[in-house]
This record gives C-alpha cells, sequence and structure tokens, in this order.
C-alpha cells in the first residue's frame, strides 16, 4: 500500500488501464484532480477545451477512431450537463467514453442546500444516456471502483459510463492498494450457446441466398465476418455506422441501397452489431429467418424477432458459426460478378446526387486510404451515408441515430488526436460547425491538425427544404447569420481557404495536407439536390409480409 490523496488513486488507477488522453474543462470540484495530472504530464496528455461538450466528443471520437476507451473531465451539475449530447451520441453508437466528473463536498451530495453546482441526483441524471454510474467513496476504494468502470467499458454493449469523485475525497489521504488492471475483458463476456451456433450454421449453410447486415457494433470482428461471408458466399450489408467492416471494393461489401434492392431474394439474414432498424421498418416475411448476434440477451421489441438469438459477442460468435457452417455448406460459387454489378448499380444511382457525389469523390479521392473522415449531419454527410467508399474499420465516423447537429467538428478532434500521423477531415455545415466553433481554439493551442472541410449555404439546409416542401415556403428560423469564416479562422492562428467548386475544394484539401497544421476550408454553395428519394425509407411490405408498392422513398 501507499499512502495517496483520491486524486492520485483516480490518476494512477486509469493509467494503469492505458489511458494517455484526457479531455477536459477544469473547474473549482477538480482542482485536486488537475493538480494529480499536473505530476503525470509524461504520461498522460490533458488538452483542455472551451466547452464541456466538446470534452466529450472529442472523447467519443477518440473511442471511435481506435476503439479504446475515451476520457472526458468535467465539473459537476452543468459541466456535466454540457456533455450530455456527446454522452447520448456515444451511447447510442455504442462507444467507450470514460466521463469522470466532479462532485459537491461529500456531506453535501443530496443535500439540496443550493452548493454551487449541484444536482440533486447527478447520476439519475445521465442515467439515460450511460451504461453505468458510479462513484469513488474514498481513496482506498477508488482502484476497485476504476476496475468495476472499465469492466462496464469494454464488456455487453460498449457504451459511456460516469464515475464522479468528491473534491474532498480527492484531496483526502489514505493507504491504497493499487490493483492490477484487468487484461483480459472476454471473461465478462457470455459464451455462444453451441446448441444455438449449431442451429444458425444448419441454417446458413443450406440457405439459397444468405445475407449479412452489420453495424458499428461488429468492430473487432472483421476477420470472422469476411470469412465466413466468403465460405457462404454472402453479401455483407454495412449500415452506415458500420462502413469499412469489408473494404468496399470487396465484391461482399455492400450497404444498405444493396440490401433494399436483394431483400426479396434473401432466405437467411444474419445480423451481428446492429439494431437492423432500418431493415426491419422495410418489412420481413415471415419465412426469411432472421440469426442475431447480441451480448444483451433482452433486446428492444421490433417488428421480427430474431429466430435464433446467440447472447454472445460478434467475434466470438462468428468465429464458432465459421467453424461449424463449414460443416453443413456445400460447394458455393462465387457471386463477385453478381455482387460487383450491384455494388456499382447503387453507386451510379446515388451518384446522380451530382452536387453531394462530386465533393464526396475529391475528399475520397485525396484522402489516404487510411484517413479518417468524420461526416456531420449535412448535405455531403447524409450522402456518406451510402455514397462514400470506405475502405477500413473506424474510418468513416457518424452521428448514428442520434442525429446530433454539430457533433462533427469536435469529434474529428479526437480522432486526430488518437491518430495524429493519419490524415483526418471533419465534414460540417455551416449551421453545425457554429455549435462548437469555439473549439478552433483548442485545435490551435494543442496542435491538432485537423482539415475541417466546411459547406455554407447559410440556412439550416434540411429545416429550410422541409419547410419549402412541406409548409408552402414559409421559411422561418432557417436562415443564417455567419461570420467571416476566413477572418475567423485567420483570428484563432488557423490556416484558412475558401473555394466554390470541387476542384477548388481538391487543391485546398492538398494544400492543407502539405502543411500538416489545423486548417479551415470553406465551401460555399448554392441548395444541394435532396438525396432522400434515394435513400430506402419506405416500409416495402406491411405487417402480413404482402409486397407493397414503392422503392427509395418514392412515396
Amino acid at each position: 500500500m501507499t499512502n495517496m490523496t483520491g486524486a492520485e488513486a483516480l490518476t494512477k488507477s486509469i493509467q494503469q488501464y492505458g489511458i494517455d488522453t484526457i479531455f477536459a474543462l477544469p473547474g473549482v470540484q477538480l482542482d485536486h484532480l488537475f493538480d494529480a495530472l499536473y505530476h503525470h504530464q509524461d504520461s498522460i496528455r490533458v488538452i483542455h477545451t472551451r466547452h464541456e461538450q466538446a470534452t466529450a466528443y472529442m472523447a467519443f471520437g477518440y473511442a471511435q477512431a481506435t476503439g479504446r476507451v475515451g476520457t472526458s473531465l468535467v465539473v459537476p451539475g452543468p459541466g456535466l450537463l454540457n456533455a450530455t449530447a456527446a454522452l447520448s451520441t456515444a451511447h447510442g453508437c455504442n462507444a467507450p467514453v470514460l466521463c469522470l466528473a466532479g462532485q459537491m463536498p461529500s456531506k453535501y451530495i443530496g443535500s439540496n442546500t443550493g452548493q454551487l453546482h449541484e444536482l440533486l441526483d447527478q447520476p439519475g441524471a445521465v442515467k439515460s444516456v450511460t451504461k453505468w454510474q458510479g462513484r469513488a467513496l474514498s481513496p482506498s476504494t477508488t482502484p476497485q471502483t476504476v476496475q468495476d468502470a472499465f469492466a462496464q467499458l469494454n464488456s455487453g454493449h460498449r457504451r459511456p459510463v460516469l464515475l464522479e469523485m468528491a473534491p474532498d475525497i480527492m484531496a483526502k489521504k489514505e493507504d491504497v492498494d493499487l490493483l492490477d488492471p484487468l487484461t483480459d475483458f472476454s471473461t465478462f463476456e457470455p459464451e455462444p450457446d453451441p446448441d444455438l451456433v449449431e442451429q444458425a450454421a444448419s441454417l446458413l449453410g443450406n440457405a439459397e441466398n444468405p445475407a449479412i447486415y452489420v453495424g458499428g457494433g461488429i468492430f473487432g470482428a472483421e476477420e470472422e465476418l469476411l470469412a465466413l461471408a466468403e465460405e457462404i458466399q454472402a453479401p455483407v450489408f454495412m449500415s452506415p455506422h458500420g462502413q469499412g467492416a469489408v473494404d468496399s471494393r470487396h465484391y461482399l461489401g455492400l450497404n444498405l441501397l444493396s440490401a433494399f434492392e436483394m431483400k426479396d431474394d434473401i432466405d437467411v439474414i444474419l445480423t451481428a452489431g446492429t439494431r437492423f432498424q432500418t431493415p426491419q421498418s422495410w418489412g420481413v416475411d415471415d419465412e426469411v429467418k432472421v440469426i442475431r448476434i447480441d451480448p444483451i440477451e433482452t433486446l428492444p421489441a421490433l417488428s421480427q424477432q430474431a429466430d435464433i438469438h446467440i447472447a454472445s459477442t460478434a467475434r466470438k460468435s462468428l468465429k464458432e458459426l465459421l467453424e461449424r457452417s463449414r460443416r453443413h455448406n456445400r460447394k458455393r460459387p462465387s457471386r463477385e460478378e453478381e455482387l460487383t454489378e450491384m455494388g456499382q448499380t447503387m453507386t451510379d444511382r446515388f451518384a446522380q446526387l451530382e452536387h453531394q457525389h462530386a465533393y464526396s469523390s475529391v475528399i475520397r479521392e485525396e484522402l489516404p486510404d487510411d484517413g479518417i473522415a468524420c461526416f456531420g449531419v449535412t448535405q455531403v454527410g447524409f450522402y456518406s451515408w451510402f455514397g462514400f467508399p470506405t475502405y477500413s474499420p473506424r474510418t468513416n465516423i457518424q452521428a448514428g441515430h442520434q442525429g446530433t447537429l454539430g457533433y462533427g467538428f469536435p469529434t474529428a478532434l479526437g480522432a486526430q488526436v488518437a491518430h495524429p500521423d493519419k490524415k483526418v477531415v471533419a465534414v460540417t455545415g455551416d449551421g453545425g460547425f457554429m455549435f462548437n466553433v469555439q473549439e478552433l481554439a483548442t485545435a490551435a493551442q494543442h496542435g491538432i491538425n485537423l482539415v475541417t472541410i466546411l459547406f455554407n449555404d447559410g440556412h439550416f439546409g434540411n429545416v429550410k427544404r422541409n419547410q419549402d416542401e412541406g409548409f408552402g415556403s414559409r421559411y422561418i428560423a432557417s436562415e443564417l447569420q455567419n461570420p467571416d469564416f476566413m477572418k475567423l479562422a485567420d483570428s484563432f492562428g488557423v490556416m484558412g481557404q475558401r473555394v466554390n467548386s470541387p476542384e477548388g475544394m481538391r487543391t485546398a484539401l492538398q494544400n492543407a495536407f502539405k502543411e500538416d497544421a489545423p486548417a479551415l476550408i470553406e465551401v460555399q454553395v448554392g441548395e444541394f439536390p435532396s438525396a432522400w428519394k434515394y435513400m430506402p425509407l419506405v416500409r416495402a411490405r406491411d405487417q402480413v409480409g404482402e409486397k407493397k408498392a414503392g422503392s427509395f422513398g418514392d412515396d
């Protein structure tokens, strides 16, 4: 045992789990913890932001780009509440974000006496966007609390957790026994039921037209996924959040546009790492068998429950499925020609969005194969759901079902911090960019060499289109008064370039990548054509499985 403060115990404990970067914003309840971090600057980098929302978004970007835990540190009360938009994004995307937060002095917690930053029930306030909430009650119990937090972060659905500590506990000294860190989190994960795996392998091996659907929860099991897909010649349909699980240049790597087109011929569906929400909304025939891999035994009630639910991780389950499916599988001819043609057809269809396609193509051509693109909730971002080729896991970052406007820029900053050796671009609109524009200061101060592509049309584009098409062009609250973004970038010491065409953007991207410094590229654009009619959003079948008219949003 060593005599140390609670702040020191917390710092050393998270360090044992490989935490080398903390995105933080200081405050009085955290003074002792920041002092502890001061003494560990050789091993833990502290990046302080200008708003708490950015701390959690950057931690989210770090986690999404690496698969490792991203860490945010904020003051209690309003500081934590400011971070909840980002925590909700991380929760929706199953991202392992450790949110460290201060608290009231211990004797005042829950007292409702009006202490600075007091919430009557701080853990309860964030319960809906965190998987687990814990509090370090003393220096000596801190290592166990940290161990509990990391067990939660690395098992089941990997979602954010809250770990809080009161300032008096941070300052208090006790004898502390630092625990050896957990290194094998698989012990917290259920093993696949062999009988269910055998049933699933039989279904897949005997299927005429099997298919695999994956989302962002598949990462970490890419090798097993591709091996199984090749064995049974099953197309892998990737959700926007799961792009890169299979290289989109591989004939088996397809997106949900292709899934929508091919769904009527599929007889067995295997899902892994996905809620399977969009395909279920299309309607699934009763005779289509659904196999679902998910570590949580109790799942949300969708329109069709799985015929077989393997309650384990994708990696464990797919490895077992591959071995067993070989015994049931027959020799199958390659579907390379058929699926390559399907993929190209869908690419050509979505490329009819000429403006989005042109700008997206430039980004793809200039970004290295292992470069990372973080797409905000904007017109080119919507295009990227189906039209941006993705070659590697964790290189196409999306907002997930929360669709949090403004998430893109700070999230991409976190991804760049995680991979300083890679090229990273943030793709954002003018509306979303202004949510966290102040983090240009963070990029400049900490040398975060992110290239931000800002599409400026002077409006909340989707809102304006909705008001135009659905409300008789009665525009309200959709027009934006923007700053001069070039002067703004210059005021922060950030390289700024303004362009108005895809080729102009290409030159600007090339210049920015050469500089290897924070850069802002403003792309002046008009209204983009609507992407919605090209997306498979309609219900293609009714509840009893009868076909209905309609395709990519035409009705």
